[in-house]
C-alpha cells in the first residue's frame, strides 16, 4: 500500500488517521481487519465521508455491505482504508472520526445513530 494515495482523515480528538485511497470497485484480501471510509469528492474539491466503519475490508468492502445501496445512492466513487488489527482500536478510531464528521450520519450520509 505505500506507494498508493493517502488521505489524512482527523478525528474529533485531534488525532491525525493515515489512509489509503482506493477507486471503487475494491477488493481485499481476506483477514485483513482495518478501518474504511467510503467517500467522494464535492464540488470545492474535498473529500467527504459517507460512510465510516471498521472490520474485515474483504467482507465490509465491497456490493454485499449492509448499507451498500445508500453508500451508492450518495455518489461514493473511493473507499479510504488502513489496516488496523486490535479491535477496540478501531472501534475508538470509528466513533473518534464519526464525532467529528456528523455528516456521515444520516440522512447526508449511511452511518446510523445508536441509541435513538
Amino acid at each position: 500500500m505505500s506507494d498508493r494515495e493517502t488521505c489524512n482523515w482527523t478525528g474529533v480528538s485531534g488525532k491525525t488517521y493515515k489512509y489509503y485511497v482506493y477507486q471503487l470497485p475494491a477488493s481485499f484480501d481476506p483477514n485483513q481487519d482495518g478501518n474504511y471510509i467510503y467517500t467522494k469528492i464535492n464540488n470545492n474539491n474535498k473529500w467527504v465521508p459517507i460512510y465510516i466503519g471498521e472490520g474485515d475490508l474483504d467482507v465490509r468492502v465491497g456490493p454485499n455491505h449492509h448499507q451498500a445501496s445508500c453508500i451508492n445512492s450518495k455518489g461514493a466513487t473511493h473507499v479510504h482504508v488502513h489496516l488496523n488489527s486490535a479491535k477496540q482500536d478501531r472501534l475508538s478510531e470509528e466513533q473518534d472520526l464519526l464525532a467529528n464528521y456528523t455528516n456521515a450520519y444520516k440522512p447526508n450520509g449511511c452511518n446510523e445513530r445508536t441509541g435513538g
